[in-house]
């Protein structure tokens, strides 16, 4: 299996779940090139991996930081963020 083959190439926004529990779930994210993960929050701590390509991850605290393959944030609950993907990157998600 491989994550790539979870997304449309289409689609500006693809999600999979990869892996959930009773506490938490694993997803993983495809932003194309140029797209936007619109502004939302989460309610629980997050941690945000990126597999491949670049994204700019953004909260309402200022916080950017540029994701690169192997580049990972920790997300703060309810803290609107979003995220501009440079190229077509791929994203885990742990909740």
């Amino acid at each position: 299996m491989n994550i790539k083959d979870l997304h449309q190439d289409t689609k500006a926004i693809s999600t999979a779940s990869l892996f959930k529990t009773e506490n938490g779930n694993v997803t993983s994210i495809q932003i194309l090139t140029n797209e936007q993960l619109k502004e939302h929050i989460t309610k629980v701590p997050a941690l945000l991996l990126c597999l491949t390509g670049e994204a700019i991850f953004e909260n309402e605290n200022g916080i950017k930081l540029t994701l690169k393959t192997g580049d990972y944030v920790n997300i703060e609950p309810n803290t609107k963020h979003w995220i501009n993907s440079k190229s077509t990157s791929n994203l885990i998600l742990i909740k």
